[in-house]
């Protein structure tokens, strides 16, 4: 273990508790209801919900990109938002929109500038795992092949907690496969802890400790893969596996719940003020604010 590893501060247990947690959006109305999980360092957790059903602001406010009530979300015993911590990484839709990554920008450079030098090995690996073409012109590549090189970019620089938000949707059968393999390996040989909100269910047989289900704001419930009986999974003849069937009839109920979104029953998402479909800035920031966001989300060291 090298020295900056063996210095952070989530290293050795980076687990995730969440305590009676409340969000209001901007306009005062409710996002989040009295969130409850603990999810312990080295769980691959699949967060589930239909859209709207508070997973982003969740992952958000696990990350430290937004404000938590104090004392309501602990990342090895830290409050992400107040410590900054260098071991939580998130990738989100926002992310991306990163505009760098549309010009004409050769792929080495990219990727030595968010630490590729310092981490050769992992770089090189995650070329592999993603099958990157070094040769590439960012300007000139499909949403697929930019997306391989962003999760590179990403995940270059070892991290102890990485919070997913369905950043896996433009990539092929194949590159997805490997790539939540790789995501495996992470947790199991360095005991690192990941939350990946998602709808595809492609490729998760067996990947998955643990579930949470959510839904208008609230955990519906959450726990270990064993408690849903679906620790050891398998396709059946409906072409789902029991982890498939399980989400799906968590969705239709949620659907018979709620109703239709047209009779007021949808939960309420972002305010969108940038046109972004309301990543980004959640609402209208004073000059002192907008320097404090800039830094929470400079993931890159980019300005």
């Amino acid at each position: 273990m090298s020295s900056e590893e063996s210095s952070n501060p989530t290293r050795h247990k980076p687990d995730i508790v969440v305590r009676g947690l409340n969000y209001k959006f901007p306009d005062g109305t409710a996002g989040l209801h009295d969130i409850n999980l603990e999810l312990p360092a080295g769980s691959r957790t699949l967060l589930i919900g239909a859209n709207g059903a508070g997973k982003t602001t969740l992952l958000r406010l696990l990350s430290g990109k937004k404000l938590a009530p104090s004392r309501s979300i602990f990342i090895a015993g830290v409050d992400p938002f107040a410590a900054g911590l260098e071991g939580v990484t998130y990738l989100g839709l926002e992310w991306v929109l990163n505009p760098i990554v549309r010009t004409d920008i050769a792929v080495p450079i990219l990727l030595d500038s968010v630490g590729g030098l310092h981490y050769p090995e992992r770089r090189d690996e995650l070329v592999r795992i993603l099958d990157i073409d070094l040769r590439w012109r960012m300007h000139m590549v499909s949403d697929g092949e930019r997306r391989r090189v962003q999760l590179a970019m990403g995940l270059i620089r070892p991290w102890d907690v990485l919070l997913l938000d369905e950043i896996t949707v433009d990539l092929d059968l194949l590159s997805r496969s490997n790539f939540l393999s790789w995501l495996r390996g992470e947790t199991e040989r360095r005991g690192a802890t990941i939350v990946y909100a998602t709808h595809i269910l492609d490729n998760l047989v067996g990947w998955p400790t643990h579930l949470v289900h959510m839904h208008m704001g609230r955990v519906k419930e959450w726990g270990p893969m064993a408690k849903y009986h679906a620790e050891f999974d398998r396709y059946d003849n409906s072409g789902n596996s029991k982890l498939g069937e399980l989400v799906l009839k968590w969705l239709k109920d949620d659907l018979a719940e709620r109703g239709p979104r047209y009779h007021g029953g949808q939960a309420k998402t972002y305010e969108s003020y940038d046109g972004k479909g309301g990543y980004g800035a959640e609402k209208p920031l004073a000059a002192d604010e907008k320097e404090k966001e800039r830094e929470a989300k400079d993931d890159w060291g980019w300005k």
